[in-house]
């Protein structure tokens, strides 16, 4: 897997196509740093008398990307003075941009940033520039959301669902009810045995619909009703757990006594890194 294009998009929806090997454009992309996984903040607590630590929590935090161009005036008209206040278009500092990275595999994903600096000397003999790029949410996301089709199960019957992301998902349900139930559970089970499960219980109606979200910061169960929306958090159970998937194969299920009951299950797949 490598990478054959990195595309730029700022606010009002204009796109620089930088194109990975050397070609004819008038920016050559040189390096780019920050792709990896990074390097994640550890918290820890220690104990008098006793050797070590334990260790408490730990996050991924942003994510710094650096672009470094070169500029190559001979294929375009312009000048390195042009071709540097073009630039400005995207990496003025404090720009909102989007970066979707293409990979020959045909995977393409996406993130967010805000351009932190660019630093292209006027005066040099070489001219190129210097991107720092600032992207407080770390993950590279798949452009395309992914949903799977279902019913709920009056028994044990799982749907297996293949995760390829590094990083955890969060998943939108969308329980669309075509008979009265008084509640059901979900639950999913990674490759190494790790169960989720949410309890939810509620008087739903024929014609209801109930979306479950898990997505980091938009966590939330709700309720719509003859056109009226409200939230309906308090059906979930205190001890219930967030359902997320995890790399690999997860083994999802709805388990609602009755009938069954159709769902769709929304996701998007997200990488630590490139």
């Amino acid at each position: 897997m490598r990478l054959q294009q990195v595309n730029i998009t700022n606010s009002r929806g204009a796109v620089l196509s930088l194109q990975a090997e050397q070609n004819d454009d008038p920016y050559q992309i040189n390096s780019i740093d920050g792709l990896d996984p990074g390097k994640a903040v550890l918290v820890s607590s220690s104990s008098a008398g006793q050797d070590g630590e334990t260790y408490q929590s730990g996050k991924r935090p942003a994510r710094n990307i650096k672009l470094k161009l070169d500029f190559d005036p001979d294929f375009s008209p312009k000048s390195y003075s042009e071709l540097r206040n073009d630039l400005y278009t995207w990496f003025m500092p404090k720009t909102k941009i989007t970066l979707r990275f293409f990979l020959s595999t045909g995977l393409y994903v996406d993130i967010d940033g805000i351009v932190e600096s660019m630093d292209a000397p006027i005066f040099s003999n070489d001219p190129d520039a210097t991107i720092s790029i600032m992207c407080y949410q770390p993950d590279f996301v798949d452009g395309r959301l992914a949903s799977v089709p279902g019913f709920t199960a009056s028994d044990a019957t799982n749907t297996p669902i293949d995760y390829p992301g590094t990083v955890e998902a969060g998943t939108v349900l969308t329980i669309n009810f075509n008979r009265a139930s008084s509640g059901f559970s979900i639950y999913n089970t990674d490759e190494g045995g790790k169960l989720q499960q949410l309890d939810f219980s509620y008087a739903l109606l024929n014609g209801d619909k109930l979306v479950i979200s898990s997505l980091p910061g938009n966590k939330g169960i709700t309720l719509t009703r003859t056109g009226v929306s409200s939230s309906v958090l308090y059906g979930r159970s205190a001890q219930s757990s967030w359902i997320n998937l995890q790399e690999g194969v997860n083994q999802f299920r709805v388990y609602a006594v009755g009938d069954p009951i159709p769902y769709t299950l929304e996701y998007a797949v997200r990488y630590g890194g490139l």
